[in-house]
């Protein structure tokens, strides 16, 4: 089975980023208009609504300026194409096998890491080199094994194709 192309993955990763953005920056501000709201005043000393609401804000607040980090970082990447003897690094599609011969496929990326993005055919998840599997895999190559400890336990993982 081919890899698929990295184009349509990258398109549908900035997609997908660009609309959680969207949604954190109406949670943040809904959030703090809350915490500023009138009904939100404290009314003995122990009621800690506005306090909660403006720990939400600020929570909601980081996570936007991690998503518009993220995007500015996608936006710039093009990633490269993969002799099939080359080193795993950042823009590879790798795709691995395990034990059983389950099949996966993932994308690394400089960041927006942890997305399933499915397409036509196939099913790529999104790593940076700063996750653990990320890590493992930077600098294998086709035929090389990793262990790695994954929601289903440890798996030895055998990179089949690079891309």
């Amino acid at each position: 089975m081919s890899l698929p192309a990295k184009t349509p993955l990258l398109a549908a990763l900035l997609e997908r980023l660009r609309a959680d953005l969207a949604e954190a920056l109406r949670s943040q501000r809904a959030a703090q208009e809350g915490a500023t709201h009138a009904e939100m005043r404290a009314e003995d000393p122990k009621d800690m609504r506005s306090t909660e609401v403006s720990y939400l804000a600020r929570g909601l607040a980081e996570r936007v300026e991690t998503l518009a980090a993220a995007l500015v970082a996608l936006e710039g990447f093009r990633p490269g194409g993969f002799a099939p003897e080359a080193e795993i690094t950042l823009g590879a599609l790798v795709a691995v096998e395990d034990e059983d011969g389950t099949r996966a496929v993932y994308f690394l990326v400089p960041a927006g890491g942890g997305e399933q993005l499915e397409l036509p055919g196939e099913s790529v998840r999104t790593l940076t080199p700063a996750t653990p599997l990320g890590a493992l895999l930077m600098g294998q190559r086709v035929g090389d094994a990793v262990r790695a400890k994954l929601p289903r336990g440890v798996r030895e993982l055998d990179v089949v194709e690079i891309g």
